[in-house]
This record gives C-alpha cells, structure tokens and sequence, in this order.
C-alpha cells in the first residue's frame, strides 16, 4: 500500500505569510520605539542569536510531526559545544574536529531512537534523561569549567559575514533547503507525516515506523550538535552550561510557525519564522529595558494560545 499525505494546504500558506506580516509589524514597531533597534550591530546581532534557534526548531520539528518532542536538544548543544572544543584543544585540525561532533550528535539521536522504539520509553521520559545525563557528562569532561584555546581561524567564522549577512544566518540556508526538499518533497517526509497522523495505519500500509523515528530523533540531534559547533564558534570556548532553556525555544518556534503538538502537522519555514519572531521579541524587550523575566511570560502565553487554538484544530480533523 502507499501512503499518501496531504501537502501543505493554502492554510499553510496563509499562515506563513501571517507570520511574515508580524514580523514585519514587529519590526516596524520597534524601529519607532528605540532608534538602536535598526543599527547594524544590533540587526546583526539578531540574525545570529535566532539563526542558532531557528536550525534548532527545524530538527525538532520533524520529531514533533511524528507526535514526539526532543527535550535535550539545548543540553545536546552544550554538549557538542565541549566536544568540538576537547578536540580541537587535543590535537585535531578543524574539519575532523566538527564532523566527530556531528556523529556524536547523530549517535545521541540514534540512542533516542533506540530508547523509544525499542525500549518502548515515552519520548517525552528519554529526552529528558539525556538532557540531566548530557549536562552532567560536559561537566565530568570539563571539570566544571570551561574549554577556551580554539583557534582563530574556527572562531572568526562566526565573526564573518557574506554579501553583507552573517555567516551564521548563512548556515539556516544551508541547512533549511535540504530539510525542506525532505520533509515536503520526499516519501521519508510523507512517512514522518503519516506515522505523526496515525503510527498503527502507517505500520500496515508498509511503513518502516521504526527506522522513521530514528531518521527524525537523528536529525534533530545532529542539528542541535551543528548549533553547539556554531555557539562554540561564536563564543570562543566549550561549556556544558550552554544552550540552558533553548529547548523550550525551539519548542515555541515549531509551534508558533505552526506545527502542532499532536502531530502530522509542520513546515520548515514556519519553525524558522517562529524563531525570528521569539528572537525578535527577547532583543526588544532588552533594548527597551523591559525585565527579562516578562520575556518567560509573553513566550509562554504565546505558546498557551497557539496550543490552545491548535488543540481546536485538532478536533475538527
């Protein structure tokens, strides 16, 4: 049998574009309300911080689509950030260095895998043990400090730019296109979709549900090892205690582009727009000196809502 799932509907799209307008109207509200907004710097800044988040909620949107969730992926960038940086200060040439850091982040994806099919452990439950057990391994290979003595030339790439346009937003590109044509354009893609709609049906209709969980929990793993490669970049040191809460992040980003909790539902760019508009958010909020802690307070509400009126969706499927 094949499985057929529905392409993105013109709800979709209509949405993207939503998005697009709001962000759009965030940008213009706060270029009229702090004149600093609209610098160089600042818009530089910007496109830095929410590229990091936005490859993130790419990965984690194709294990949401399969009705999964990958809470360590904010430990797996710390995590990444320590072994790129261990190896790096150990003897190893940068490209060596980065592709060891990425099997790494696809053998962590790969134990999730395991755990949930094989273990029959809810995703949820072997996430979240990852995240404590990543977290506590960085800081058993650091000692609890950090790793810094990265080379110049690893860390002026985050410092560098193309065509104007930071080489970090430069790697959303690269890693965005490849997902799309994935997710959208190939059978994988049309399997995530079916397995996140209905696993059993898709089981019988010929499905190899396992090694599509694998595939997604892979993807999102390596992801979020790219990011503590690139956070290393930026930051010039490995340190286990990066990426706290960018979980919950990425999260809000898959669902505020429009991807939903319970599954069958998602794109690669609403995840993306998702991202810049948190992104968006946080930096006005510092540059107009709002309390970092009503940040928390407006993502959360936001992520409140939009459930709220996905889980309405959901019923009328």
């Amino acid at each position: 049998m094949t499985v057929v799932v529905p392409r993105p509907s013109r709800l979709g799209l209509i949405l993207s574009l939503t998005l697009v307008g709001l962000l759009i109207a965030m940008w213009i509200a706060l270029s009229l309300s702090t004149p600093s907004f609209l610098t160089e710097n600042n818009l530089t800044n910007l496109m830095r911080q929410g590229a990091m988040i936005a490859i993130i909620a790419v990965g984690q949107t194709f294990v949401i689509i399969t009705s999964g969730i990958d809470l360590s992926v904010g430990a797996v960038v710390g995590f990444s950030s320590v072994i790129v940086a261990w190896l790096m200060t150990h003897g190893f040439t940068i490209l060596p260095a980065i592709l060891m850091t990425l099997c790494v982040g696809a053998a962590i994806g790969a134990f999730h895998g395991f755990g949930i099919t094989t273990l029959g452990l809810p995703p949820f439950i072997m996430t979240l043990a990852t995240l404590t057990a990543l977290r506590g391994i960085g800081l058993l290979i650091t000692n609890g400090a950090t790793i810094s003595g990265l080379p110049d030339a690893f860390t002026n790439f985050s410092r560098g730019a193309f065509l104007g346009i930071p080489l970090l937003f430069w790697m959303v590109v690269v890693v965005a296109i490849p997902a799309y044509v994935l997710l959208q354009h190939s059978r994988w893609g049309r399997y995530l979709y079916a397995i996140g709609s209905n696993r059993e049906a898709a089981r019988l209709s010929g499905v190899n549900v396992r090694a599509m969980i694998y595939l997604a929990y892979m993807i999102s793993a390596t992801l979020a090892s790219f990011v503590g490669v690139l956070l290393a970049a930026r930051i010039g040191i490995g340190n286990a205690t990066q990426g706290q809460g960018w979980e919950l992040q990425a999260i809000a980003s898959s669902v505020i582009g429009g991807t939903s909790l319970f599954g069958a539902v998602g794109s690669v760019q609403g995840p993306l727009l998702g991202s810049f508009i948190l992104t968006t958010i946080n930096n006005g909020a510092n540059l107009l000196n709002v309390n970092r802690f009503w940040q928390d307070v407006i993502t959360g509400g936001l992520i409140i809502v939009i459930v709220y009126f996905d889980q309405l969706r959901s019923r009328k499927r």
